[in-house]
C-alpha cells in the first residue's frame, strides 16, 4: 500500500546500527553489550591549501588477500583467519588486492565482487589526473577493526598519524566497513584532525560516526561494506569521491555530515535485514552463536600473536 502523500516508508531510514547490533549480541546469549566511544568534544582541521594542491591519502580496513586464510571472495561468510590487527600500508602506484572478509558487513545485500565499493583508489587516480586533487600520496594505510577503543588511540591511531605525516598527507579519506569499522576509523580521524591533517570518513553506519563525533563524514545510506560506491558503477564511484573532497574542503565546522544522494536501490527493504533478531528463528540463532564463537577464537589467536610479536599489551 502506498504511504499517504508518498510518504518513504518507516523503515527508510539510516540504519539504527548500535540498536541492531546490542539486540543481535543479546540474543546470542552475549550479556556484555558493546559501549560505543562517545564524545561531546570533536576537533576540526581547516584544510590548508586549496584542493588541487592537496594531497590526499587512503585508510582502509580492507585486508589484502591471503590464499592460505580461507574464503575471502564474493559471497564468503565471515572469516575471523583473515584478520590483522597490525598497521599496514601499500604503495599507491601499485594494484593491490584488498578484501573484506573479515568484518561483519552486510553478506545478504553486498556481493564483496568489487572492491572500489570500499577502496577508492581508482577514482583518485581519475580525480588526480583532472587535475582536482594536487597527488595521491605515495602510500595508503590499512586499519586494524579493533573492538579495544584504547588500544587504537594509544597504538594504531598514533602509527597512523606518524605515516600520514611522513607522508606529508593534507587530507585523510578513511573508508569503513563494518560497525566496528566505522567507531575504529572515528577514533582515528579525530587523532589526525588534531595532527593538523583534514579528515573525511566515508562510511554507511550514520548513528556510529556521528555518535562517536568526528569532523566530516560523507553519509552513503547503502549496505554495509560499500561506503566507495555501488558495485561495478564508475559513476557513483567519482560522484561519491568528489563529495568527499568538496567536503574536505568545504566543511564549517567540526560535526558536518553531507548525505551522499545516490540510493542503493529503490526498493530499501534492504535495511530490515542486517543484524536483525525479528527475521531469524530461534534455531538459527543458536547455529549462529556457535558460528561467532569459533570466529572469535580464530581472531583472538591471530590478535594475541599480532601483540606478542609487536610486544604490546
Amino acid at each position: 500500500m502506498q504511504p499517504p502523500f508518498h510518504f518513504a516508508p518507516e523503515y527508510d531510514q539510516p540504519v539504527r546500527y548500535m540498536q541492531r547490533t546490542r539486540e543481535w549480541y543479546l540474543a546470542l546469549g552475549y550479556d556484555n553489550p558493546y559501549e560505543w566511544a562517545h564524545f561531546l568534544d570533536v576537533p576540526f582541521q581547516p584544510l590548508k591549501k586549496p584542493l588541487a594542491a592537496s594531497r590526499v591519502a587512503i585508510l582502509t580496513t580492507a585486508a589484502p588477500f591471503q590464499p592460505d586464510k580461507g574464503p575471502q571472495g564474493p559471497g564468503a561468510p565471515y572469516n575471523g583467519a583473515a584478520k590483522f590487527y597490525e598497521v599496514y600500508s601499500g604503495d599507491t602506484d601499485q594494484e593491490h588486492d584488498l578484501r573484506i572478509a573479515h568484518v561483519g558487513i552486510d553478506r545478504i545485500h553486498t556481493s564483496m565482487e568489487d572492491s572500489h565499493c570500499w577502496f577508492p583508489l581508482a577514482a583518485l587516480r581519475r580525480a588526480a589526473a583532472a587535475g582536482r586533487i594536487g597527488s595521491i600520496a605515495p602510500r595508503f594505510h590499512g586499519v586494524p577493526t579493533n573492538r579495544s577503543q584504547r588500544h587504537t588511540l594509544e597504538v594504531d591511531g598514533p602509527e597512523l598519524l606518524r605515516r600520514c605525516l611522513e607522508d606529508e598527507a593534507d587530507i585523510a579519506l578513511l573508508v569503513p566497513n563494518c560497525p566496528i569499522c566505522h567507531q575504529t576509523m572515528s577514533l582515528v580521524a579525530r587523532e589526525l584532525e588534531r595532527n593538523g591533517i583534514a579528515t573525511v570518513i566515508m562510511g554507511c553506519a550514520k548513528d556510529i560516526v556521528e555518535y562517536c563525533g568526528v569532523p566530516r563524514f560523507l553519509f552513503s545510506d547503502f549496505p554495509l561494506g560499500n561506503g566507495a560506491a555501488r558495485p561495478h558503477d564508475t559513476a557513483s564511484q567519482d560522484q561519491t569521491l568528489a563529495l568527499a573532497l568538496a567536503l574536505a574542503q568545504a566543511a564549517p565546522a567540526p560535526r558536518t555530515t553531507v548525505q551522499n544522494p545516490l540510493r542503493w536501490s529503490a526498493d530499501a527493504s534492504w535495511k530490515l535485514d542486517y543484524c536483525n533478531v525479528e527475521r531469524v528463528a530461534p534455531e538459527e540463532l543458536a547455529r549462529l552463536r556457535a558460528e561467532t564463537d569459533r570466529e572469535k577464537e580464530k581472531a583472538r589467536l591471530i590478535r594475541e600473536a599480532a601483540y606478542a610479536k609487536a610486544q604490546l599489551p
